[in-house]
């Protein structure tokens, strides 16, 4: 989007904030509406009406506020529901990024055992086996597309066995992922992510017939327990809970270790520094997830009380999405915000959100990035982009900061 479209557009699509062209542009079009709009209106196709937040405040205020819902049923009366976009919607939506209290209570109940302190601890050593692993089939050929040999699956090798998936699946994730997270309501795009999910809905059917016939000490298993209990989570939500565990279990790590690699290939003083003193391995960890948020955009609250925001009436059923990445770079609160600075001080990004819905896998994610980065850097310390920073492309995609490829050589 050039300066002179910026100037005149009023009204932003979905198919614009999915462009490539809007990713590569996307700071400077941020930074602009933080100083003079930072309400900006959306046109979301069958969703509606809706807002794009740019400012840290609003977006800590609006993260909380108990006027936004994620379960558009707590919105919407029987007769105003929309219809279903997708035949296979319904499969894959009863999970907790789209429920409230107590719903969301219930259901991260049932999985954030998963994921404390003293378990992702005890994944150190597997996570280090799986990096070594991966960058030993590289290392010889001196050169690799970093997202698909090391930043792909890395996170896909790690979630799979907490869930207790074969490995040989993990392909067909990636290609499900997409559909999942691609917004678009083109009639064709539609089609194709209908057929994809209808596939996804099928491994998942014939994936928890397998673990009911032979349980075991997994993830899945655990929740097909409780939904056997019948009380505490339907069919619809297993299906669904199974769903986000592997998208959200590696679609943001990809991005992360591969947006953070990025950022120091193109900061090569930052790139030294780290080299030369590691610990300061997880400051940079920090400032890559400000820097490059690996999630760009927030998935849809729904307005179920009117409330007024920067002088803006904000009306019953209208649409909050907010910009993480922007806020992550709002002058307000990171002095030297578009500087990328592996030793920032008081770095109070939200790239795993606020409130409620803060990511419940970040401390995964900061423990995979920190092993995938260290090790890469250790056992490729010459490491550097082939081709020019330019030529790097970000992904057309609503939700994510993600690069189509990183092509390394060492």
């Amino acid at each position: 989007m050039s300066s002179k479209e910026k100037k005149s557009v009023t009204i932003l699509t979905e198919s614009q904030l999915s462009s490539r062209a809007f990713k590569d542009e996307a700071y400077e079009f941020y930074k602009e509406l933080r100083k003079s709009q930072p309400l900006y209106p959306l046109s979301l196709g069958a969703l509606g009406k809706g807002w794009l937040i740019s400012r840290y405040d609003d977006a800590i205020h609006l993260l909380k506020n108990e006027k936004l819902k994620k379960n558009y049923e707590n919105v919407f009366t029987a007769k105003e529901k929309r219809p279903a976009l997708l035949k296979n919607e319904e499969s894959l939506t009863k999970h907790m990024l789209n429920s409230d209290p107590p719903d969301h209570n219930r259901l991260r109940t049932l999985v954030q055992k998963a994921f404390t302190h003293r378990v992702i601890l005890q994944l150190e050593d597997k996570i280090q086996h799986i990096a070594d692993f991966l960058l030993d089939k590289v290392q010889p050929n001196k050169f690799m597309n970093l997202v698909d040999v090391y930043a792909f699956p890395l996170p896909i090798i790690v979630i799979s066995e907490m869930l207790g998936i074969p490995l040989e699946d993990r392909q067909k994730f990636r290609v499900w992922s997409q559909a999942i997270i691609d917004f678009s309501d083109a009639p064709e795009r539609l089609q194709e992510n209908d057929h994809l999910l209808g596939e996804f809905v099928e491994y998942l059917e014939s994936l928890v017939r397998k673990k009911r016939r032979e349980p075991a000490g997994d993830l899945i298993s655990a929740l097909i327990q409780a939904e056997s209990e019948g009380t505490q989570l339907s069919t619809e939500e297993l299906y669904s809970m199974i769903m986000l565990l592997i998208v959200a279990g590696h679609e943001t790590t990809v991005n992360l270790i591969t947006n953070m690699t990025y950022a120091l290939m193109c900061h090569g003083d930052q790139f030294e520094k780290l080299r030369q003193q590691p610990d300061l391995m997880n400051s940079a960890i920090e400032e890559a997830l400000r820097f490059h948020s690996p999630v760009e955009l927030t998935t849809i609250r729904w307005t179920a009380e009117p409330f007024i925001l920067h002088g803006q009436e904000i009306k019953r059923k209208d649409v909050i999405i907010i910009s993480l990445a922007s806020a992550n770079r709002d002058e307000k609160i990171f002095p030297n915000a578009d500087i990328f600075d592996i030793e920032r001080k008081n770095n109070r990004h939200i790239a795993f959100g606020h409130g409620n819905h803060f990511c419940l896998g970040a401390q995964l994610a900061r423990l995979e990035a920190k092993i995938a980065i260290s090790t890469l850097l250790r056992r490729c310390p010459n490491i550097q982009l082939k081709g020019e920073k330019e030529q790097m492309k970000w992904k057309g995609n609503f939700l994510m900061r993600a690069l189509e490829e990183l092509p390394l050589s060492f």
